[in-house]
């Protein structure tokens, strides 16, 4: 019976995810050729293409800005997640509703809502006019793309470090106090070290969407900063060119794996060797 209820699932995840993947791959690695029996011939020539220095530069602009945002995030979040651990049930949840609320609304409604802010005839704009300062230039460049992936992606920070901060045992935290650990050192030798799954899961959370993010690059940085994820969509809805697109689709997919390799491995030696002192 259970294998039974279990094969909507698996042809669910065969249709949406396993044939999507392998038509990528296919695309990835192929070129069109009407020689052939299908149109299509094998080829590596999409990659070598991909080498090209405009196209890594905008793979290293990706992957900077996910990092900073990412960094930025952890900042953010874990002080976040550390008083709200601690702040009475009642509080808890008004805090954590505040946290969710924004997820609600639309992704692009929520970017948006930042041009109104960030523009030339914006709110702080028309705040700085108001009082004889000079204004700004706030959108269309790199701080604006970050703010907008910290704002967003913020959220997948904060709940993973909360949701572990949560379940330590606070007699584990008790008997460190009893045998006279200080806070400071409460927090360093037990709480940090038993939030790293947590920590680790944040980064992975907001790394993968912030380093393949195509709309806020679009909005905020206003078509001239470009990342990895706005080159995909180039490719695929204007070009056409369906192959060079699943290319830079793989060599995304890629790095998403390879950070979370990397995730993984210290996350199972946190696990596996951290101790209390």
């Amino acid at each position: 019976m259970k294998k039974l209820a279990s094969y909507p699932y698996i042809l669910w995840s065969i249709v949406f995810i396993v044939l999507p993947l392998l038509l990528i791959l296919l695309y990835g690695v192929t070129i069109e050729d009407s020689s052939q029996i299908f149109g299509l011939k094998f080829s590596l020539d999409n990659f070598n293409r991909f080498l090209e220095p405009i196209y890594l530069k905008v793979l290293w602009r990706s992957i900077l800005l996910a990092i900073i945002s990412t960094i930025i995030c952890f900042v953010i979040g874990y002080p976040f997640s550390y008083i709200l651990s601690k702040a009475p049930i009642k509080k808890r949840n008004m805090y954590i509703l505040l946290v969710i609320i924004p997820m609600w609304m639309n992704f692009l409604l929520r970017t948006y809502a930042w041009m109104t802010i960030l523009g030339k005839k914006g709110i702080i704009n028309n705040f700085l006019s108001s009082i004889g300062l000079p204004i700004l230039n706030l959108l269309y460049n790199d701080g604006a793309v970050i703010l907008g992936m910290v704002y967003n992606f913020l959220p997948f920070m904060i709940l993973p470090i909360y949701t572990v901060l949560i379940k330590i045992d606070k007699n584990i935290l008790e008997a460190a106090e009893d045998l006279g650990a200080n806070k400071l050192k409460v927090f360093f030798k037990i709480i940090f070290p038993l939030s790293l799954p947590g920590v680790f899961s944040g980064i992975t959370m907001v790394f993968m969407p912030a380093v393949s993010t195509f709309v806020i690059s679009k909005l905020l940085g206003g078509g001239q900063y470009w990342l990895i994820g706005n080159l995909v969509e180039e490719q695929f809805l204007r070009i056409n060119d369906w192959h060079f697109g699943s290319t830079i689709a793989l060599v995304l997919m890629v790095i998403i794996l390879f950070a979370m390799a990397i995730l993984s491995k210290y996350e199972d030696k946190e696990e596996g060797g951290t101790g209390l002192w």
